[in-house]
C-alpha cells in the first residue's frame, strides 16, 4: 500500500533576523488528523516555526506545504488554517458568540450557516449560556474555550496553537488541556501546539517536536523520547525527575560511553557495601504519591531516586544505590545516544 504524503511538510527551511538565527534547517512531515507539539525552552525557535507556518514569517530558505499545496510565500488568509494564541485576542466590546462569528461574517457565510455553526461551536466547547456575556465577565479558562470555538466554526483542516494555556493557573491548565485534545479527536483536525511545558506535550501529542538554538534535537512519541532520548539534551529536558547523567569514571567497564543516562524510577537504595554507587542526599521533595530523593555525587549530575509516599532522609546522609544495566542510557562524547536501555549496552 502507498503511503499517504504528509499534510504539513516543512522541508530545510530557515529564517534569520539581521545575521541572528531564528531557525536552522527544520524539516519536519505532519501526518493529516495528528497532535504535534513544538517544545522547547525559551529562543529555542518554536514559536518562530509556527509563524512561519501561518505564513506571519516568511522564510529565508526552503519549502512549506500544506496538504499538498506549496504555500512558502503564501499569505496566511491563503493556507486554510486557524489559530489560537497565548492573549485569546478577544475583541472586549463583542459578546461571545459575535467573537465566534467575526471571522464568518468577514467571510460573508449566510445568517442561517453562521447560526447553525456558532450553536455546535458553544456546544463542543461547553459555552451555552454564555453567548451575550463580554470577553470581560468570563474567566480565563472561558476566555480561552471562546478562542477554541472561534477556531472551530473557521472549519479549517489546521489548527495552530501557540501556548494557549500559558494564561491559566494549574487547575486551568489540565481542565482545557482535555478539552483542547478531545476537541481534537472528535474533529479531526490536525493541531500544530507550541508549548514549553512538558507535561502539556507528553500527555497531548501524538508526536513531539524538541527544539534548541533553533534546530530540532529529536522528532518522535512521548514514549520515543522518554524512553529513547537522542542525546543528553533531550535526556535531561524530558522527564520530572529529568535523567541523570554519569561520567563514565564513575561506571569505568562501559569503555564505550562518555555519559550514561538513569531515570529515578530504575535507582534503588541498596543495603551498605551492595550498591554501585556511594552517593549524599542533598534535598528530599514530597510530591504527595512519592518522594523525589536528591542525591549528590562528584561524578554525576541530577541523581534522584523516587520512593512511594513520604519519606525523609537528612541531608548530607550516606547513601549507596544500585540500579541495573539494562536501565543505562549511553551517549558518546558528542552526547549523541549510542544505545542502553534495553537495547544494546555499551562495553
Amino acid at each position: 500500500m502507498t503511503a499517504l504524503p504528509p499534510f504539513v511538510q516543512l522541508q530545510d527551511v530557515a529564517k534569520r533576523w539581521n545575521g541572528q538565527l531564528g531557525v536552522e534547517h527544520i524539516s519536519l512531515s505532519i501526518p493529516r488528523g495528528s497532535f504535534v507539539a513544538l517544545l522547547g525552552p525559551s529562543g529555542c525557535g518554536k514559536s518562530t516555526t509556527l509563524r512561519l507556518l501561518s505564513g506571519l514569517e516568511l522564510p529565508d530558505e526552503g519549502r512549506i506545504s500544506i496538504d499538498g499545496k506549496d504555500v512558502t510565500t503564501a499569505a496566511p488568509s491563503e493556507r486554510n488554517l486557524s489559530m489560537v494564541f497565548q492573549s485569546y485576542a478577544l475583541f472586549p466590546h463583542l459578546s461571545v458568540a459575535e467573537n465566534v462569528i467575526f471571522g464568518l461574517k468577514v467571510r460573508r457565510v449566510p445568517a442561517a450557516k453562521r447560526r447553525e455553526m456558532l450553536q455546535r461551536s458553544l456546544e463542543i466547547t461547553g459555552l451555552l449560556g454564555y453567548e451575550e456575556r463580554k470577553p470581560g465577565e468570563l474567566s480565563g479558562g472561558q476566555r480561552q474555550r471562546v478562542a477554541l470555538a472561534r477556531a472551530i466554526v473557521a472549519g479549517q483542516p489546521l489548527c495552530l496553537m501557540d501556548e494557549p494555556l500559558s494564561n491559566l493557573d494549574a487547575k486551568l491548565r489540565a481542565s482545557v488541556r482535555k478539552d483542547i485534545k478531545k476537541l481534537q479527536l472528535d474533529l479531526g483536525m490536525t493541531v500544530v501546539y507550541v508549548t514549553h511545558d512538558q507535561t502539556e506535550a507528553m500527555s497531548m501529542a501524538d508526536m513531539v517536536v524538541l527544539m534548541k538554538d533553533g534546530h530540532i534535537q529529536q522528532v518522535g512519541t512521548p514514549e520515543d523520547l522518554y524512553y529513547r532520548p537522542a542525546n543528553t539534551f533531550v535526556a535531561e529536558f524530558v522527564g520530572a525527575p529529568p535523567m541523570a547523567l554519569i561520567d563514565r569514571s564513575a561506571l569505568p567497564q562501559f569503555a564505550d560511553a562518555t555519559t550514561i543516562g538513569l531515570r529515578a524510577e530504575n535507582v534503588r537504595i541498596a543495603e551498605p557495601g551492595k550498591g554501585r554507587l556511594l552517593c549524599r542526599v542533598s534535598e528530599c521533595e514530597f510530591l504527595g504519591s512519592e518522594t523525589h530523593i536528591g542525591l549528590s555525587h562528584e561524578a554525576a549530575s541530577g541523581l534522584t531516586v523516587s520512593m512511594p509516599g513520604l519519606k525523609h532522609i537528612p541531608s548530607g546522609e550516606e547513601l549507596e544505590i544500585s540500579f541495573t544495566d539494562e536501565d543505562l542510557h549511553f551517549f558518546d562524547a558528542a552526547g549523541q545516544r549510542i544505545g542502553g536501555a534495553h537495547g544494546a549496552p555499551a562495553t
